[in-house]
């Protein structure tokens, strides 16, 4: 199949009949992410051409659902990156320490495993006890996913590689139990997790916080949109909070760029100075 199945005058169809029926507006995604993703899913979910999939959207709300989940999905792991999570857990968790209580934001987090790795590093540096993960997707089954907190057991020695490598000094297998083929994490982590769809494009801030934590989602924005997003997390940080982006995430040369300062300019955590 091509990667131009579908043409920018059927994208184009497809994103305002989104907008119209459903409330979901993709047009600030970037495109040419868009239009692989929707390809993809006309050969997986074997449709003949773009109409029969239009037409399918249209008419039957629970294919809608997972239209959303398919063109939405990002991979993700356990503490990805392991030198960003070092940082956070040598500078950025002891900056907001003093904090009486603890706000943190992981917007976009897909299925969750990152919020689990905040949710240890902050058991871990004794402050789980006072804080709150407020953690949001647009795809109601990766919310649902973070509620049960559990994960493939395939996946966990890669976990336990990155949280040693993030600065983990505990037996990682001390934070969830086995299960078949399943890792269920415990429940201490999972009370202090409050889970919630927010669309990062229409909804707008809900709290404020002390960091924000947002990777791999910008780009798969154009412009303009991460200038609406960038300043949704602005105007919920409080003054000396922290942001945290993913390694191909830049806010520079954006309309917040002003008001952030760069502690370490190898890892993407930026602090709100305005």
């Amino acid at each position: 199949m091509e990667s131009n199945y579908i043409n920018d005058d059927q994208l184009d169809l497809l994103l305002n009949e989104l907008a119209s029926l459903y409330g979901y507006d993709f047009t600030g995604y970037a495109r040419s992410s868009m239009k692989r993703r929707v390809n993809r899913l006309i050969i997986v979910d074997k449709f003949t051409n773009f109409e029969a999939l239009l037409e399918t959207i249209k008419n039957d709300s629970t294919y809608f659902r997972r239209f959303v989940e398919e063109i939405t999905v990002n991979v993700t792991e356990m503490y990805r990156d392991p030198s960003t999570f070092k940082m956070i857990r040598e500078k950025v968790l002891p900056a907001i320490a003093t904090q009486p209580f603890i706000r943190i934001w992981h917007a976009g987090c897909s299925t969750g495993e990152e919020v689990y790795s905040m949710a240890i590093m902050l058991h871990e540096a004794n402050l789980l006890h006072k804080s709150l993960i407020y953690a949001t997707d647009l795809s109601s089954l990766a919310i649902e996913n973070i509620k049960q907190g559990i994960f493939p057991l395939s996946q966990i020695a890669k976990d336990t590689e990155n949280y040693l490598a993030s600065g983990g000094k505990n037996n990682f297998s001390e934070y969830y139990t086995v299960k078949k083929d399943t890792a269920i994490f415990n429940q201490n982590l999972k009370t202090k997790i409050i889970t919630a769809t927010h669309n990062l494009v229409s909804d707008s801030s809900f709290n404020e916080f002390q960091l924000i934590f947002c990777r791999n989602v910008l780009i798969y924005f154009n412009k303009s949109l991460q200038d609406r997003v960038l300043t949704l997390f602005d105007e919920s940080l409080e003054t000396l909070g922290f942001l945290i982006l993913g390694t191909k995430e830049n806010i520079r040369f954006t309309k917040v760029a002003a008001k952030f300062s760069q502690p370490d300019n190898t890892q993407k955590i930026w602090r709100k100075i305005l």
